[in-house]
């Protein structure tokens, strides 16, 4: 008997547990957005600009460790009690961060939020498969796809009300109420027979993947500031990332149930769609983290219109996620890729071309492309990737692809934010004022209390170091964009959807 039928047989109410899914996958996917939205007032509150990218870079790096141990452990104790546990760790790590009094206490809080996260969103989409046949999996991954939009149109809001209105510690606590319908949603309403047998998790692949991201996103963050690119730690660090990268491949060929299996990798169509996964992340990630920062610092703006200018992402992002259910049903997986890598080459252009006279608008129109290449792309993956595998490795399939997408939001955060970093560092090197002025100074420029308090000449230093920065941030985004349509462009073309596998 398939599971789609044990669950009907034990009375699962599927559109409460779709209602359920959907609020644990808008807690992991909000927290890029909001978190932005507030981080200037954050800084301003707290100090710290240096560490700026570890608030997300901890976050999503136990959030990308933890996402394939989980979907494994699923398949063991069954998708319920893990789910549960998820977003336990994920309020607990949430309470704490809004009781931060120091960046280093809100970047561990973060610590523990990512690896609740890291439950949330491949157990959520696994339920789904579980619950919905592949008839029905085009459309429900549609309305999964879309929660990245509608998190991109409220995250920026309540991040901007919470920071103008209230304070910026609620937008961590906000996730309380939210993470607790969830639970209840699943615990009530989503019934499944769980079939127990014995299998061994790949704890030393777990365990050299954690060394090699955290390794490789300290070297991206710290790199050129506090180590230098030619000094022995810098080479002892990358020497790790290579060994631990090694060794994984190793433990994954020789382990009974590895972590990430590598013969997925031997499809065509999914190891592409990985690929273009990994820079994808890495595109709305360097959005949603810097443009509020832009908006705010060097245009001048509120927090509340910083984050207007992310809300239009939102507009393309859940409209372009349901009309690829359909079209690539119609077109294939390849054709309606390809359609959405254009729109964020479209949305890298107009970052490229942003500048501080152009305003909010300009970036908000970048903004709507990039949401409309990521619906259309997001969506193209993920049914593409489970309608090309067995049922016993959609799971795993889906993990897999949710990992990548994570460590290019990981690997993106702390390569983007290096490179900010260190344009400032060298612009107040270039203008000798290393006595009167840091990176961690940017803190004060968020804040419009503190930024009245700097002379004219900082202040300009500041703001022509963070559009400077930020300008090769975008650069760096534009680039990511035509690399996803070369890596899509290479898509097996006879990728229409069967039902062989379903």
């Amino acid at each position: 008997m398939d599971t789609v039928q044990r669950a009907k047989d034990k009375q699962t109410r599927r559109p409460l547990v779709l209602a359920s899914v959907m609020i644990g996958m808008f807690l992991s996917a909000i927290e890029a957005t909001i978190v932005a939205t507030a981080m200037p007032n954050i800084v301003a509150d707290l100090g710290g600009f240096s560490l700026y990218s570890w608030v997300f870079s901890s976050y999503l790096l136990t959030m990308s460790t933890t996402v394939l141990i989980f979907g494994k452990l699923s398949d063991i104790f069954g998708r319920k009690p893990i789910y549960i546990i998820g977003v336990a760790i994920f309020l607990t790590g949430s309470t704490l961060s809004g009781f931060s009094m120091t960046m280093n206490m809100l970047i561990a809080a973060r610590f523990i939020q990512g690896v609740g996260a890291g439950a949330l969103m491949p157990i959520a989409t696994t339920i789904v498969g579980d619950i919905y046949s592949i008839e029905e999996r085009a459309k429900i991954q549609g309305y999964l796809s879309s929660i990245w939009g509608i998190s991109a149109v409220s995250g920026p809001l309540l991040g901007g009300f919470f920071v103008d209105v209230l304070n910026w510690r609620y937008v961590f606590w906000m996730n309380i109420p939210l993470g607790l319908l969830a639970v209840l949603g699943i615990y009530f309403f989503f019934h499944e027979r769980i079939e127990r047998e014995k299998r061994p998790i790949d704890y030393l692949g777990t365990v050299l993947t954690v060394v090699m991201i955290s390794t490789l996103m300290y070297i991206l963050v710290e790199g050129g500031l506090s180590i230098a690119w030619n000094s022995s730690m810098m080479i002892t660090l990358i020497i790790v990332v290579v060994i631990s990268f090694i060794l994984f491949l190793y433990q994954e060929k020789r382990a009974v149930e590895p972590m990430m299996p590598l013969s997925i990798w031997n499809n065509r169509l999914i190891a592409i769609a990985n690929i273009a996964s990994l820079t994808t992340g890495m595109i709305t990630i360097g959005v949603t983290s810097y443009l509020p920062a832009f908006v705010q610092g060097v245009m001048g703006k509120s927090a509340t219109i910083a984050g207007f200018s992310l809300t239009s992402m939102s507009i393309g992002w859940p409209i372009a996620s349901t009309i690829a259910g359909r079209l690539l049903l119609i077109i294939g997986y390849r054709r309606t890729s390809l359609i959405g890598a254009t729109s964020l080459i479209i949305g890298g252009i107009f970052f490229f071309t942003l500048t501080p006279d152009k305003g909010p608008v300009w970036a908000g129109i970048g903004s709507y492309f990039i949401g409309t290449g990521m619906g259309l792309t997001t969506t193209s993956f993920v049914v593409g990737i489970q309608s090309h595998v067995t049922w016993e490795l959609r799971g795993i399939a889906t993990a897999t692809n949710m990992f990548m997408r994570s460590l290019g939001s990981a690997v993106g955060v702390a390569l983007l934010g290096g490179l900010l970093n260190n344009y400032i560092h060298q612009l107040i090197i270039e203008r000798n004022m290393e006595n009167e002025v840091s990176v961690d100074t940017v803190n004060q420029l968020l804040d419009p209390h503190e930024a009245n308090l700097l002379t004219e000449e900082i202040t300009n230093l500041l703001k022509e170091g963070l559009a400077g920065g930020l300008h090769i941030v975008y650069i760096g985004l534009l680039l990511l964009a035509i690399m996803t349509m070369l890596f899509i462009y290479f898509m097996p073309k006879n990728d229409t959807i069967t039902k062989k596998n379903s």
